[in-house]
């Protein structure tokens, strides 16, 4: 199993999926505020994928100007690897989906599968 959670991070808030591994989602769609109390409420949902698959997942998140910057901290913090894709490159795949959604939980997921 190769765990990983897609993250899409707006100004205060993030969205994430968890994916057990390739294709396999892990959960519903889980929103956190950038505040302590939501950074450890996304540790635990982090922590729980950990437990079921052995493995510590990966974090894929877009660049988001300044406002991932406490999002990634706290990842480098917990030892967290994690990748911050361009927004151009998150885009392209975005196009290539034919569905045509927009909104957190969907960016989320898209940027979970694209790993």
């Amino acid at each position: 199993m190769n765990p990983v959670i897609g993250l899409d991070v707006s100004k205060g808030e993030s969205h994430a999926q968890a994916f057990a591994d390739r294709g396999t989602p892990y959960g519903k769609i889980f929103r956190f505020n950038h505040d302590l109390d939501g950074l450890a409420s996304f540790l635990r949902y982090a922590q729980d994928l950990e437990s079921f698959t052995g493995k510590r997942a990966a974090v894929v998140l877009e660049a988001t100007g300044h406002y991932h910057s406490p999002v990634v901290q706290f990842l480098d913090e917990h030892q967290f690897v994690h990748i911050v894709i361009n927004p151009l490159l998150s885009h392209q795949a975005k196009k290539a989906n034919l569905r045509k959604v927009k909104m957190d939980a969907a960016d989320a997921y898209q940027l979970g599968e694209m790993f």
